[in-house]
């Protein structure tokens, strides 16, 4: 069986390498992207099962990222569980509206990383 595809779009070093190796201890494929900008390429390349965003980079705007993900024939379909540290309401308004899937702390996500999988990869 072939392992699923996971990208994980991340700046900050921590909680970023800390949610690929969990993704890789449940037997996922990972592909770490560090470019905001390469975000939509990597997902029509690579056909991911799941993206995993951390919110909070230093240049670039990661909700209007996912918004283009969401809007995009090709990837729409792809959840996203974004993540962060202590999340402005202004930061979770703009992630809903992006389309993200599941918006949770950094916390949350390195401690309930399968349930949060689960819960993202549900077929409505």
């Amino acid at each position: 069986m072939t392992q699923p595809l996971a990208l994980v779009l991340y700046e900050k070093l921590l909680p970023g390498s800390r949610v690929v190796n969990l993704l890789q201890d449940l037997n996922y494929r990972v592909q770490s992207i560090n470019d905001p900008g390469m975000l939509i390429k990597c997902a029509e390349q690579g056909k991911p099962m799941v993206v995993l965003a951390d919110l909070e980079p230093s240049r670039n705007n990661i909700c209007a990222i996912i918004g283009q993900l969401k809007e995009n024939p090709a990837t729409r379909h792809l959840p996203v569980i974004a993540f962060s540290g202590d999340t402005p309401s202004e930061l979770k308004e703009a992630a809903r509206s992006a389309g993200v899937t599941l918006l949770v702390t950094e916390a949350a996500v390195v401690g309930h990383l399968p349930q949060l999988l689960d819960q993202a990869l549900q077929v409505e």
